[in-house]
């Protein structure tokens, strides 16, 4: 037995030098490959700083090229920088003119105080009428330029209005730096975001209004939105930190008031969001605590979203409630909009009528999806659309039969609808798209926001996973392909834009266009050297409101459709268009304490408008003239048409209007104050 446990001892004896070798390679490979990590996260570290880097050089460097397109486009299209002031002025038209207008009030104001003061309590603008003019027309953009010129000392340098259409145009640099950050949140690459920056400047004809009416409060309060959403899509992520959900917050927050305090409509777009929200948190659809309502039963849910967004609209939301239960007449016409629009009401009156003829209010025609479809946007985006939703369907089906999420999703899973900042952009363009397809005006909120989900899609290795997990792909490894994938049709898709639309983009900027009204400089220029200061001019809202730019003289009605008393009165002076007596006229305008009339003879010779929207056809509509539809009463005016038999200077016309200016466009005359009614 000793004799055999001597082997045995020895075996062991053996063995343990062989321990203590491996014992010791253990050791060295534990340093091997502590040593690696120790060079990896600088490289790693290194290599993020510099795709962050390049990336918001990228987005920056588009907003401002942006920018300084616009600016360039602006000035070939008016040649600006060659014209007198009255000149420029004319090239603001209709409501643009007013908020130029009030700009140009308050620089000359002896104070800001001053100037404040008397915008709120303006009665020198609308004959018979005070005015709050700062929250009727949302003037914060004026005030705050108006104190940035002044501040600045710009004063000096440059003048007002460059001042201002330069403002206006750094925020549109803005807002393509947003949605380009966005798109490039939702991808993973930089890419995506020149995509989208691409697809939304040879769409902009689709995707904004700035080229045809620079002051409009949506082009002052959209760059915040944007703002916003990039922030909203930053903080939704699964793998922000606590520094950057702090930052995302912040910027939310400031972005969100900003966007409410530039534009009245601002509440109904922010209604939307929070649609989109609930929906988001109402399948659990988050895979964080971000909306604070993730716990608790379905009706503590309802009202803490209900909470969340009274913090984020509670002034738009207070005001709305005082309106519900205080007696009121603004926006009454909104309502009954709606109802014509839909076909669950009938009307003659003109001021609806009016505004069903709109083109902004109408459906929109097929010339927008095949702008979007030469562009190649429209396709990309229903792919990437229709992607995104049957995966987010799937992920809602998976919640109902009561499975979790996963905590990380990888590339693998080929689950790009459980991304909550997805299924967010996916219910809110969906709600946007559905608006823009009632209302052509409403296309700007939705097209800016297809060119970011549609370029974040293609550019995404994991839409195109979900998509060959789906196909269930086995020649090539799916992960393999969607990375191909996801940088090759980007390119070929930046490569076919470039090709196709760059030099029509080189050929804008080129061309010498010119913006020639020499009948409307005329007219200014009567008024302001033979008119009194003390005069009230009448005539249609769009040209009031370059009067009022351009003279400074008060009007009897502005071109602004969100005040009854004021759209009642842009229906009794478009009567002077009218089968309607000398006398009807005459008693109207005196009503107003109106001195002169104008008359415009495209509005009284129209002839190339839709059937039935010309403006005496709606007004013959609306004084029973014409039948409107079937049953209706028809009465035969005994007078013709007004802006017709007014020029021909015969009783009783001449007893009430003396014409005292008139050139190709214009008719004004002189409303008398005796009336003498001698043949």
């Amino acid at each position: 037995m000793a004799e055999e446990e001597g082997p045995a001892i020895e075996l062991r004896q053996r063995k343990k030098p062989k321990s203590f070798e491996n014992k010791e390679s253990a050791i060295e490979e534990k340093i091997d490959d502590t040593a690696v990590p120790e060079r990896a996260p600088k490289y790693v570290l290194l290599q993020r700083f510099a795709k962050v880097f390049i990336g918001c050089l990228a987005a920056v460097t588009s907003g401002m090229m942006y920018a300084f397109y616009l600016s360039a486009y602006h000035e070939r299209k008016f040649w600006f920088s060659n014209r007198q002031e009255l000149e420029r002025e004319i090239t603001f038209q209709g409501d643009s003119a007013i908020y130029y207008s009030y700009y140009k009030d308050m620089l000359r104001a002896p104070s800001f105080e001053r100037g404040v003061y008397e915008l709120i309590h303006n009665n020198k603008t609308v004959s018979l009428k005070t005015i709050n003019a700062v929250q009727q027309m949302s003037l914060y953009p004026e005030l705050i330029a108006s104190v940035l010129y002044q501040a600045t000392g710009s004063n000096e340098i440059i003048e007002p209005v460059y001042f201002y259409i330069g403002i206006v145009f750094g925020l549109q640099g803005i807002y393509v730096t947003a949605l380009f950050v966005t798109s490039w949140l939702m991808s993973g690459t930089w890419l995506a975001g020149m995509l989208t920056v691409a697809w939304f400047i040879i769409n902009r004809v689709d995707t904004t209004r700035i080229e045809y009416s620079i002051p409009l409060r949506e082009n002052w309060a959209l760059p915040y939105f944007a703002c916003q959403v990039a922030a909203l899509t930053g903080y939704l992520k699964s793998n922000l930190n606590t520094y950057g959900e702090r930052f995302c917050y912040l910027l939310m927050s400031a972005s969100t008031y900003t966007f409410m305090m530039m534009w009245e409509y601002s509440h109904y777009l922010l209604f939307l969001q929070a649609i989109s929200l609930f929906l988001l948190d109402s399948f659990s659809l988050e895979q964080s605590d971000k909306l604070n309502v993730k716990k608790g039963t379905f009706v503590a849910k309802i009202m803490k979203v209900i909470n969340f967004y009274l913090v984020c609209t509670l002034t738009v939301t207070l005001n709305i409630i005082m309106k519900t239960f205080v007696p009121h007449k603004e926006n009454g016409h909104m309502l009954k909009f709606l109802e014509v629009k839909f076909g669950l009401n009938m009307t003659k009156n003109f001021t609806m009528n009016w505004l069903l003829c709109q083109k902004f209010l109408q459906a929109p025609s097929q010339d927008l999806f095949l702008r979007l479809t030469q562009s190649s946007l429209l396709p990309f985006y229903i792919l990437v659309l229709i992607i995104c939703f049957l995966s987010m369907m799937q992920v809602i089906l998976r919640r109902i039969n009561g499975k979790s999420l996963k905590e990380t999703v990888t590339l693998e899973d080929g689950r790009i609808g459980e991304r909550p900042e997805i299924i967010y952009h996916v219910i809110h363009t969906i709600l946007l798209g559905s608006l823009a397809m009632v209302l052509e005006g409403l296309k700007y909120l939705w097209t800016p926001y297809v060119c970011m989900l549609a370029a974040s899609g293609v550019c995404s290795p994991e839409l195109w996973t979900t998509l060959f997990k789906w196909l269930r792909l086995r020649t090539v490894h799916p992960v393999l392909l969607a990375f191909i994938l996801s940088m090759a049709v980007p390119t070929i898709i930046g490569l076919s834009l470039w090709k196709e639309f760059f030099p029509r983009l080189m050929t804008e900027l080129t061309e010498l266009q010119e913006f020639y009204d020499p009948d409307t400089v005329e007219l200014m220029t009567w008024i302001k050297r033979q008119a009194p200061v003390a005069a009230v001019f009448a005539g249609s809202p769009q040209l009031m409101g370059v009067i009022k730019l351009c003279t400074g003289w008060m009007v009897t009605s502005l071109p602004l459709y969100s005040d009854d008393d004021l759209l009642k009165r842009n229906e009794n002076i478009y009567q002077i268009y009218s089968k309607r007596s000398a006398e009807d006229i005459y008693k109207i305008l005196t009503s107003y304490k109106a001195n002169y009339l104008i008359v415009e003879d495209a509005i009284c010779n129209e002839v190339g408008t839709m059937r039935g929207c010309r403006v005496k056809d709606l007004l013959d509509i609306a004084n029973g003239h014409v039948v409107c539809e079937e049953g209706g009463k028809l009465t035969y005016s005994k007078y013709g048409r007004f802006c017709h038999e007014v020029k021909i200077n015969y009783s009783p016309y001449v007893n009430y209007f003396t014409r005292v200016y008139w050139n190709r466009s214009y008719f004004v005359y002189k409303i008398n104050t005796v009336i003498s009614f001698q043949s």
